[in-house]
C-alpha cells in the first residue's frame, strides 16, 4: 500500500461537466457584520476580517451599519454607470470578434466593483486600476470616444499605439496607467499614498489586484510598505474566483480569505460581497476616510465573478461549468441594484428599457466618431517619429540622429 502523499494540490470545486459547486464560498446574512470605528486597532477588526460584509438583503432592502444611506439620485447615477460599463463592453466584444480591434477583456459580473468604489471616493484621490476596472473610467465622467481610440490604437490613441488595447489611463481623472504586468500597480499607488503623505495632502491612493496576482511579489512588498509607513492607501483585492484558467485557490484561497492577508503586518483587512452596490460604497467609504484622517491602510477583498472569458484570447469552458455565472451566489450587481431601486418605488421597468437604449445609441455614435480618428486598417495614422517622444526628458543624441535618418528615409 503507497504512502499518501503529503504534499496539497488545489482543485478547482467543479469542472466542465460538472455541477457548479460554490459550497466552499462562506457568507454571512445582510446587515449581520459588524461596523467598527474608522480608527479601530488592526486587533479589534481581526474578527470581523473574514466575515462577508452585505448590506442588501434577499427582499432587495437594504439593512444594517454598513449601508452607506445613499439617495435615489445617486442610486440611480451607480446604476447607470455599471450598465454604462456592461454595455461598452458587450461592444467592444462585438468589435473584436469582427476583427475592428485586436484584444478585448469584459468586466461582466464585477461592475459594482469599479462604480461603487469610484463613486465613495474623492475626485482628487488616485487610482491605480488593473484591467477589468473600465468602471472607474465611466464612474469619473471619461468619454468613451478617448478608451475606444486606445483600443483601436489610432490618432486619437491616449497611449500613442504604445499599449495593449484595455491598458488605459486618464490623467485628467486621476486614472494612472493600466500595467499589463501583474500587481505592479500596487506598490505604485503605496509610494504615491506616501508622497501625498508627506507633502501634507488628504488625498489618499486606491489600487486594485486580482486574486491570483496576490500571489505575485509586489502585492507583499505593497503590503509591507503600507503597513510600515502607515501610507493613507486602499488596496483592492478583486476575488472574482479565476485568474485566467487557475481556480483561486492557486494562489491560497482555500487557505483563507484574501483579507486577512495583511494582519500579520497590523494592515486590516475587511471582505465584501462584491456584487451589492451599497456594501461596497460603504465599506470603501469607510476605508478611504481611515486613510484620510492618518489610521493608516486597509485591504479589502471583493468576492465577486468572473462573468465572461479572462479575455478574447481565453475559452473558459475549457476549465469550468458553462453554468457557473448562473449559479453564482451572490448575483448580478446590475440586477441587485435595479431591484433594491424598484423595491424603493424610485424606478421602473419602462425607465430600465429606456437607459438601455439610449446607452446603446450613444456608444454607437461615440464608435463611428472614433473611427474617425483611425482603424487597424485605414488612415489617419500615428506617425512613426513619435516612437521618440516620451522616453527621456532630454533626447540624447543617438536617439536624435535615429529619428533624423528616419525621417529621411519617409521622405
Amino acid at each position: 500500500m503507497g504512502r499518501r502523499s503529503r504534499l496539497h494540490i488545489p482543485q478547482a470545486p467543479a469542472r466542465p461537466g460538472d455541477r457548479p459547486d460554490f459550497s466552499y464560498l462562506e457568507t454571512s446574512p445582510a446587515g449581520a457584520v459588524a461596523r467598527p470605528n474608522i480608527d479601530a486597532t488592526c486587533q479589534e477588526i481581526e474578527p470581523i476580517s473574514a466575515a462577508l460584509i452585505r448590506v442588501l438583503g434577499d427582499d432587495d432592502s437594504a439593512v444594517g451599519p454598513w449601508n452607506p444611506q445613499l439617495g435615489p439620485e445617486d442610486l440611480r447615477t451607480g446604476l447607470r454607470h455599471m450598465l454604462m460599463t456592461r454595455i461598452f463592453d458587450e461592444r467592444m466584444l462585438r468589435m473584436q470578434r469582427q476583427g475592428k480591434i485586436s484584444f478585448y477583456l469584459k468586466s461582466t459580473g464585477e461592475e459594482a466593483v469599479s462604480v461603487a468604489q469610484a463613486m465613495a471616493l474623492r475626485p482628487s484621490d488616485m487610482l491605480f486600476p488593473s484591467y477589468r476596472n473600465q468602471g472607474l473610467f465611466f464612474a469619473r465622467g471619461c468619454n468613451p470616444v478617448e478608451l475606444m481610440c486606445q483600443c483601436l490604437s489610432n490618432t486619437g490613441d491616449m497611449c500613442k499605439g504604445r499599449q495593449l488595447p484595455v491598458l488605459y489611463h486618464w490623467k485628467e481623472g486621476n486614472i494612472f496607467t493600466i500595467a499589463g504586468n501583474l500587481a505592479i500597480q500596487a506598490p505604485n499607488a503605496v509610494g504615491w499614498a506616501m508622497a501625498a503623505a508627506i507633502k501634507d495632502e488628504d488625498n489618499i491612493a486606491a489600487t486594485w489586484l486580482g486574486d491570483g496576482s496576490t500571489a505575485e511579489a509586489d502585492f507583499h512588498n505593497a503590503l509591507l510598505f503600507a503597513s510600515v509607513y502607515q501610507a493613507p492607501v486602499v488596496i483592492n483585492v478583486t476575488n472574482n474566483q479565476w485568474a485566467i484558467s487557475t481556480f483561486q485557490a492557486f494562489a491560497g484561497g482555500d487557505r483563507g480569505p484574501f483579507s486577512t492577508r495583511g494582519l500579520g503586518l497590523g494592515v486590516p483587512g475587511l471582505r465584501v460581497d462584491g456584487n451589492d452596490f451599497l456594501a461596497v460604497h460603504g465599506v470603501t467609504q469607510w476605508a478611504a476616510e481611515r486613510a484620510r484622517t492618518g489610521a493608516g491602510p486597509t485591504l479589502v477583498e471583493l468576492v465577486t465573478y468572473r462573468a465572461s472569458a479572462h479575455s478574447t484570447s481565453d475559452d473558459p469552458s475549457r476549465y469550468r461549468p458553462d453554468s457557473e455565472w448562473d449559479d453564482w451566489p451572490l448575483g448580478d450587481p446590475i440586477e441587485r441594484l435595479k431591484k433594491h431601486l424598484l423595491a424603493l418605488g424610485e424606478w421602473s421597468e419602462r425607465q430600465h428599457h429606456a437607459l438601455q437604449s439610449e446607452l446603446e445609441e450613444n456608444f454607437k455614435t461615440a464608435w463611428q466618431e472614433a473611427l474617425g480618428f483611425g482603424t487597424l486598417t485605414q488612415g489617419p495614422q500615428l506617425s512613426p517619429d513619435s516612437m521618440f517622444d516620451d522616453v527621456f526628458k532630454e533626447m540624447p543624441p543617438h536617439l536624435a540622429k535615429q529619428r533624423q535618418l528616419l525621417r529621411k528615409t519617409e521622405s
